[in-house]
């Protein structure tokens, strides 16, 4: 997946790009929940959980964590959400842009 697929593109003088609104990921009894230890980050734990380290940002959507960096303090709860749904992620982030 490329995280630029499903930007729209502005037809202004020059080239502009709106901003890409993700999904909101709702708890689910089957939520995984983890403490971090010391070397935890965002993509080490996507690709632990999910088997791709392109997944990071949907573990920071649902913590709201990973302003500015991977790293993670040690000891923080983390709710991973279920893997279930990423084949069908493409598609809710295009609804989720289109609602605009």
């Amino acid at each position: 997946m490329n995280r630029y697929n499903g930007l729209q593109i502005v037809n202004k003088p020059e080239r502009v790009y709106r901003t890409t609104r993700y999904p909101v990921f709702p708890k689910l009894a089957t939520d995984i929940y983890v403490l971090t230890t010391s070397g935890d980050r965002l993509d080490l734990l996507a690709n632990k959980y999910y088997n791709d380290t392109r997944w990071w940002w949907i573990i920071a959507r649902a913590n709201n964590i990973g302003k500015g960096t991977f790293a993670l303090e040690p000891g923080m709860q983390l709710r991973i959400p279920f893997p279930v749904f990423l084949g069908d992620i493409e598609s809710k982030i295009e609804i989720v842009n289109k609602e605009r």
